[in-house]
């Protein structure tokens, strides 16, 4: 039987002190209470850059402009009734101040500590990128 797959594209923010947002899920949603980078589902037509670009405006109210995104890994990762393939970008400019609309929670943290946030199996290989790059 064919896996469903799944199309996700997110962002690792960085702010000047060198601090990766991370975004609780709500508890009500699939995986609900894990911490994630901010992103979303990829809808017919759209490319990963506008995906991210859309989602951060929605989820966290802040606007970010396509060259500022610059991308970075991805994760692949198979979970029990989908296969999730999800482009991460890093990006260090935006403008406005991130809320969580559509979150718990958003935490600023340094990278050696985002061992600390429990998050899904497919974000879980990307913290030791993100550490190394910061």
């Amino acid at each position: 039987m064919p896996v469903k797959l799944v199309l996700v594209a997110a962002c690792a923010l960085i702010d000047p002190d060198g601090r990766v947002l991370v975004a609780q899920r709500p508890a009500d949603k699939q995986m609900g209470g894990l911490w994630e980078f901010p992103g979303g589902k990829m809808e017919p037509g759209e490319r990963p850059e506008e995906t991210v670009i859309r989602e951060l405006r929605e989820e966290l109210g802040i606007e970010v402009k396509e060259p500022c995104l610059a991308p970075f890994s991805f994760a692949s990762h198979s979970y029990a009734d989908f296969h999730l393939l999800m482009p991460l970008y890093v990006c260090r400019r935006w403008e406005g101040t991130p809320l969580a609309l559509e979150h718990q929670a958003l935490k600023w943290v340094r990278p050696a500590e985002l061992k600390d946030y429990p998050m899904p199996a497919a974000d879980v290989p990307l913290v030791p990128m993100l550490r190394d790059l910061l």
